[in-house]
């Protein structure tokens, strides 16, 4: 009887000790001499056995200690709670009288670059986790475990973890720009009664702004959230918008690096509103001139939706508090705002807004749910549309992951389009757009894929630039965001867009798509930019000629 019981007791604590696992853990956070790292142990019963170690120093929990769930133990109980903004569930260097502790041996303190955890069940080792190896180190990157996969993405300190969301019957409106961004924006808030919360990268518009002010004197709730570190800096158009709202009691937010916190985002280039709880306008654009012109006037291509539903208005609502209620997130400044007057052509309206019904949309946000921008493509069986101010390659062995599927459903049939910004910073370089659309026409004509590359003709459009971050899938999907397709936008930037799955929508901005592309042959996409400069510094070196001979005579 007595072998039964131990067998029986054996099996039990081998059970036990093998539920408890580590999901999580930062060794490397912001704070100087890292106080604030921390694991997240999940299981359940009690901890009796269990060592977590990284071969230098550990520790146990009490005796007698029972847990539920996910436990989080920190190595300084009051950085963790500068960091995150509460208290850790234990603490390991017994700094914080409110902070329960665990028994701790020798001195815990994980390495940034090379270390590992191991964590023990009596005498039996239940996981181990290595970096590098297991996972990739990063300064402020948390690890995770989903399944059975470490870091599904990169992960830092303070960025949300929403979830998947789809979202059935919506209807709205497709609009794009130059064309008639602006009536959809000033139709929007106007008809705003309760609440508009505004989070866009750049925001230099005052007409915009005075719509907004205009609002809030009817007695809606206004709350703006701009990004504190534009490239190149704050614009000062931008403070003169930040003076004009905040003068008539508009809360204006930035999301900035401040003394105490590390923004967790590279930058916030989202692009959208939620109005009274139940809209959601989304674009490629800045609120800009050139983003949302008056009709007949020039700027940017960009692609835009309203979309009416208070499911889906809550999604983006939860996004936005979320991003306002951090410790990166100060006043915005108005000090030194000056008005400027840009001049822009005149342009032929081409598109009106439309209207579609029984729209299916899913959100895209990044970086928690960025992937579903390749898993897009990935379903590709008939046709792929790409509109992008610019494409880089993470580097120069390794493509852009949303290109890269594009390219692969080039192999598999699918005939794939990419048009691309021609502005003079997008082709000047001698790693950008013009070579990006040579690359591409060069493997296609390789490999004999259905695959074509273009440069924009902004002249014969009479566009200002290309801005827009669609695409359009098999003629039945858009995608319509913020996202570049470069390495940071899905990665470290906060971005928002949607994929619309219905087909007068996508129509809509096919058309639009098409209506560029066929204004840009291929030879104006390959290497005609490199021709007309040496056209062009053929003529002026003739001419230089002619007076020099005419100057001897």
């Amino acid at each position: 009887m007595r072998p039964r019981l131990c067998l029986i007791l054996l099996l039990f604590f081998a059970w036990n000790a093998s539920a408890w696992q580590i999901v999580e853990f930062c060794p490397d956070p912001y704070l100087s001499g890292d106080p604030d790292e921390y694991m997240v142990i999940e299981g359940y019963g009690c901890t009796d056995g269990l060592v977590i170690t990284d071969g230098e120093g550990g520790f146990r929990f009490t005796p007698g200690t029972m847990l539920e769930g996910r436990t989080t133990v920190a190595r300084n109980g009051a950085a963790f709670f500068k960091t995150h903004g509460y208290y850790p569930d234990f603490e390991w260097e017994y700094c914080h009288v409110s902070v329960p502790d665990v028994q701790r041996s020798g001195r815990l303190q994980l390495a940034n670059s090379q270390d590992e955890i191991q964590l023990f069940g009596y005498t039996t080792l239940l996981q181990e986790i290595a970096w590098p190896g297991d996972v990739h180190p990063r300064q402020g990157q948390v690890h995770y475990m989903e399944g059975d996969e470490w870091d599904r993405r990169i992960l830092l300190l303070g960025q949300s973890r929403f979830s998947e969301a789809e979202f059935a019957g919506i209807q709205g409106t497709a609009f794009v720009s130059p064309d008639c961004s602006y009536p959809v924006f000033e139709e929007v808030v106007s008809c705003a009664q309760e609440s508009i919360l505004l989070n866009v990268y750049e925001f230099t518009s005052l007409k915009m702004a005075d719509l907004l002010v205009s609002a809030k004197k009817r007695g809606v709730n206004v709350t703006v959230l701009l990004e504190g570190g534009p490239v190149g800096g704050i614009p000062s158009e931008e403070r003169a918008v930040i003076r004009r709202l905040s003068e008539n009691g508009i809360p204006v937010l930035q999301m900035s690096i401040t003394d105490d916190f590390h923004a967790p985002y590279r930058f916030n280039h989202a692009k959208y509103m939620v109005i009274d709880g139940c809209r959601v306008l989304i674009t490629s654009e800045n609120f800009k001139e050139n983003g949302f012109p008056d009709p007949g006037i020039s700027g940017n291509r960009g692609w835009g939706v309203c979309l009416d539903d208070e499911g889906l208005a809550s999604y983006f609502a939860d996004i936005f508090e979320y991003d306002c209620g951090g410790g990166w997130i100060e006043e915005a400044s108005g000090a030194g705002g000056i008005v400027d007057d840009p001049y822009f052509r005149q342009y032929t309206v081409e598109f009106e807004p439309v209207e579609f019904t029984s729209a299916h949309v899913i959100p895209v946000i990044s970086p928690d749910t960025s992937h579903l921008v390749r898993e897009m493509l990935e379903g590709a069986t008939e046709s792929i549309a790409i509109e992008e101010a610019y494409i880089t390659n993470v580097s120069r062995d390794q493509v852009n992951p949303f290109l890269g599927a594009a390219i692969e459903a080039s192999r598999r049939g699918v005939t794939v389009r990419v048009l691309l910004d021609s502005y003079w910073y997008n082709v000047e370089g001698e790693c950008d757009n013009d070579e990006m659309v040579c690359i591409l026409n060069s493997l296609a004509a390789r490999e004999g894929i259905p695959l074509e590359a273009r440069c924009a003709d902004l002249d014969l459009n009479n566009l200002e630039k290309v801005h827009n971050k669609g695409v359009i899938v098999d003629g039945q999907s858009v995608l319509v965001s913020s996202i570049n397709w470069n390495f940071n936008s899905p990665n470290f930037n906060r971005e928002v867009g949607v994929i619309i799955t219905e087909p007068q929508t996508a129509a809509y901005f096919l058309s639009a798509f098409n209506d560029d592309w066929n204004a840009a042959s291929y030879q104006n996409s390959d290497n005609s930019s490199d021709y007309l400069k040496l056209a062009i510094t053929g003529v002026v070196i003739a001419v230089l000629i002619l007076l020099y001979l005419h100057r001897r005579r």
